[in-house]
């Protein structure tokens, strides 16, 4: 009687061995199911992607603001992208290292967008009906510097869609972003992205990109930022096996509201931008 439950517990051991064994084996054959399933389109430089990607990316941002002073992002919040499912992907992120210069010289690490979740709700690839529906859902942790935090941690749901014709292709995100304490201080955001893509085939993807900002609450309750953004990717660039590189530049420019009306409005005043991924 001890034996057979010692084998029958043996046995189920073997098998969830296998069962986790198998799962790791065919990740990369289920990367390729879902990313059949969806447009191939490039991922925008600063809009989030509806699509499901497995790579590592890195964003650096140069900012300007208000009263003369420059932030220099290192890492912008990005990290490594991995596709679990064929209709999931998680993003781990890394906190930014921040430098401010000019003013209050002061640098350090900022808030860490430690987890975002996405789960595609509709998609069909460029023969099936070149379309995609995504939802997230990111935490964001109060870890950052002095002067770089929040002091709160933040949930951000966004809803993300896009549409293809062609080698055109639209890619839009609205969402929230919530911090769970001091909102009087903070506020609650809402974010709108769109992007406007072209591909020049093989390997450039200029692009247009409107980003609106409205504060619901807080400091800046009531007013918006509205950011433009022309810029450019280029890949995707064959290195070893399955690993392709992505590269791109763009300059982000405020132009709502005017510097004259809210002294702490745009939030910065414009920003060069360089990303670079490794999708595998």
């Amino acid at each position: 009687m001890v034996f057979a439950c010692g084998a029958t517990g043996t046995a189920r051991a073997d098998s969830i061995g296998d069962e986790v064994s198998n799962y790791f084996t065919n990740w990369f054959n289920r990367v390729d199911q879902a990313q059949a399933s969806q447009p191939h389109w490039m991922t925008p430089i600063v809009t989030v992607t509806p699509r499901l990607e497995e790579e590592y990316r890195y964003d650096q941002f140069w900012q300007t603001t208000n009263n003369g002073a420059s932030l220099d992002n290192y890492g912008g919040g990005k990290g490594l992208e991995l596709i679990p499912t064929t209709t999931n992907e998680i993003i781990i992120g890394q906190p930014p290292y921040i430098v401010r210069n000019g003013n209050e010289e002061h640098n350090g690490f900022g808030d860490w967008p430690f987890l975002l979740i996405k789960q595609r709700l509709l998609s069909a690839n460029e023969q099936d009906g070149n379309y995609i529906v995504t939802a997230f859902l990111q935490g964001v942790a109060p870890l950052g510097a002095k002067g770089f935090t929040t002091n709160s941690y933040e949930i951000n749901p966004t809803l993300a869609f896009g549409k293809g014709w062609g080698d055109f292709d639209i890619q839009a995100t609205i969402g929230g972003s919530f911090p769970l304490a001091y909102e009087n201080k903070i506020g609650v955001q809402v974010p709108m992205n769109i992007s406007f893509q072209y591909w020049l085939r093989p390997y450039f993807w200029p692009e247009f990109e409107v980003q609106n900002i409205y504060f619901v609450d807080g400091p800046h309750g009531g007013k918006n930022q509205v950011l433009l953004t022309p810029g450019i990717m280029f890949g995707r660039f064959h290195l070893y096996d399955r690993a392709r590189l992505s590269f791109g530049i763009a300059y982000q420019i405020a132009v709502a509201p005017p510097e004259t009306r809210v002294a702490t409005l745009p939030l910065y005043r414009n920003s060069p931008i360089f990303t670079v991924r490794i999708s595998f």
